[in-house]
C-alpha cells in the first residue's frame, strides 16, 4: 500500500506538472496572439507614421528645392549683370584708352610740324644763324639767372 501511495503521489505530481505546462503553453500562445495583434497594430501605426513623415519630408524637400532654384536663378542673374557691367566698364576703359592715344597722336603730329626734316633743313639752319642763343650764364641758389659773370 505504501508503494501504491507513493506511485499515486508521483502520478499526481506528474499530472500537475503536465497541466501546468499545458496551461503555461496555452497562456503563452494566447499572450503571443494578443501581443502579436498589438505588435501588428503597432507596426501598422509605425508604417503609417513613416509614410506620413516621408510625405512631409518630400514636401519639405520640394519647398527647399524651389527656394534653392530661386536663389540660384537670382545668383545667375546677379552674375550675368556683374558680367555685363564688367564688359561695359572694359569697353569704356578701352574707349578712354583709344581717345587718349588719339590725343597723343594728334599732339605728336602737331609737334612734328616743328621737327627738322631734310626738306626744311636749310631753312632751320638759316633761322639758327639769324637768331643766336647764348647759353653761357650762371644760376644762383634760388634759380635766378645771373647776367653778369666774372671771367676767370
Amino acid at each position: 500500500m505504501i508503494v501504491l501511495k507513493e506511485r499515486f503521489t508521483e502520478y499526481n505530481l506528474i499530472l500537475r506538472a503536465l497541466r501546468l505546462e499545458f496551461k503555461e503553453q496555452m497562456l503563452r500562445k494566447k499572450y503571443e496572439e494578443e501581443v502579436g495583434s498589438v505588435a501588428e497594430e503597432r507596426a501598422k501605426r509605425e508604417a503609417e507614421e513613416h509614410r506620413s513623415l516621408m510625405a512631409l519630408n518630400d514636401a519639405e524637400n520640394l519647398r527647399m528645392r524651389k527656394i534653392r532654384e530661386q536663389r540660384m536663378l537670382k545668383e545667375a542673374e546677379a552674375a550675368e549683370l556683374k558680367k555685363r557691367e564688367a564688359a561695359i566698364l572694359r569697353q569704356q576703359e578701352l574707349e578712354d584708352y583709344i581717345k587718349e592715344k588719339e590725343r597723343q597722336i594728334l599732339q605728336l603730329q602737331e609737334e612734328a610740324k616743328d621737327f627738322i626734316t631734310p626738306d626744311n633743313l636749310d631753312q632751320r639752319i638759316e633761322e639758327a644763324l639769324d637768331n643766336p642763343k647764348n647759353y653761357n650764364f650762371a644760376i644762383d641758389k634760388e634759380g635766378r639767372v645771373v647776367k653778369r659773370t666774372a671771367f676767370q
